[in-house]
């Protein structure tokens, strides 16, 4: 079953600015890897999306670990994957909890 992937505003936001970064202080090619590597987790999640582990941090929400400086938080159901938030690995943990409120 493919899952239509839904982003959230902050999810959004937090990818543009990603992106956006990596192009800027790495380079397009860089950003272009970045891209490859999310859609394939993508792709795969919305097929498997119970095979992450669950949160630790945030109950009711899965990760994925897209790169050691990125992770995707999301949720699902039947029909949609609901990506939460692009969180960068780098910031303090405890901004996480405030990601999701």
């Amino acid at each position: 079953m493919n899952r239509k992937i839904v982003l959230s505003k902050r999810a959004s936001r937090n990818l543009e600015k990603l992106l956006e970064y990596l192009e800027s202080k790495w380079s397009k090619r860089v950003k272009d890897n970045f891209i490859k590597k999310l859609d394939k987790a993508l792709n795969i999640l919305q097929e498997n999306p119970d095979t992450s582990p669950k949160s630790e941090v945030i109950k009711g929400l899965f990760k994925n670990v897209i790169t050691r400086q990125t992770t995707v938080y999301y949720k699902f159901d039947n029909e949609k994957l609901y990506i939460v938030t692009v969180f960068d690995t780098r910031q303090n943990p405890k901004k996480l909890s405030k990601e999701v409120e």
